[in-house]
């Protein structure tokens, strides 16, 4: 769902609760180099294997201070004046103001967004949201590898990450290594809307695989699950196919991705 005509927005300050100035920036991007991935979600047995092209993504998850600046700019999409149609009553319900959150907050990524509030903020940028492709692919690198799901050590420090208490409160965006591409924090921090995630239907009984009905239920959009061991991406699947576009949760953010040719630097 685009929303054209938003100018894309600049550098902008941004005060403070105690009055300080933060200098506000959207995230640089990182450039990401397509090619073939076999995707843990596929339209139909034996056709697990999507082509990604070339894309530009975020390197780090939105933060508050970020949001505050796009909400400054764009008051409609303050928590008292979005409608009820575009935000659940929980949106932005943990910050100080209606346009600000507390200054401890600045730079821990921004949640209890929905998912039209973290469209409209990409396309101020000049972007969009990833699909879940793009997602998927980025996030499958290590440091070191474009691929590290057969990766040990590389899925158990995954594992280790979800199973951290969720009580724990937000880390800072950038503290997690980068990964080949540079793009960070896309584990273990928070989980990310895309801009295909109500196209996401799992079937989590065997006996439908291949069952032609799941296709023409959604379209293109009806897929089936594969490595159901993958317990990471099970869970982050799980998650977005449960939502609708004007939810919000304490654990759901976002980060923007952009074609190469309007890719912010």
């Amino acid at each position: 769902m685009r929303r054209p005509g938003i100018i894309a927005l600049a550098a902008v300050l941004v005060l403070g609760s105690r009055g300080e100035a933060w200098a506000v920036k959207p995230s640089p991007q990182v450039t990401v180099a397509g090619g073939d991935f076999r995707t843990v979600l596929a339209a139909a047995p034996g056709q697990d294997t999507v082509r990604v092209a070339s894309f530009r993504l975020d390197e780090t998850p939105v933060t508050n201070a970020q949001f505050s600046a796009f909400l400054r700019e764009q008051p409609q999409w303050r928590r008292d004046r979005v409608t009820r149609l575009f935000a659940d009553p929980e949106y932005l319900s943990h910050w100080s103001g209606a346009d600000q959150a507390d200054a401890a907050l600045a730079d821990q990524p921004v949640t209890r967004v929905s998912w039209f509030a973290a469209s409209a903020y990409c396309e101020a940028q000049g972007g969009r949201l990833p699909t879940w492709y793009e997602w998927e692919y980025v996030a499958a690198a290590s440091e070191t590898a474009r691929d590290a799901r057969k990766d040990p050590a590389w899925t158990q420090r995954i594992l280790a990450w979800y199973g951290q208490p969720a009580t724990a409160g937000l880390p800072s965006v950038g503290k997690t290594p980068a990964n080949i591409y540079g793009a960070r924090d896309l584990h273990g921090v928070v989980w990310e809307w895309v801009e295909d995630f109500n196209s996401i239907l799992v079937s989590g009984d065997s006996r439908e695989q291949g069952d032609p009905d799941l296709l023409r239920f959604c379209g293109a959009g009806a897929l089936t699950m594969q490595d159901k061991d993958n317990y990471a991406i099970l869970m982050r699947i799980a998650m977005l196919s449960s939502l609708e576009g004007r939810y919000t949760t304490t654990s759901m953010g976002f980060r923007c991705a952009s074609d190469l040719k309007s890719g912010r630097p």
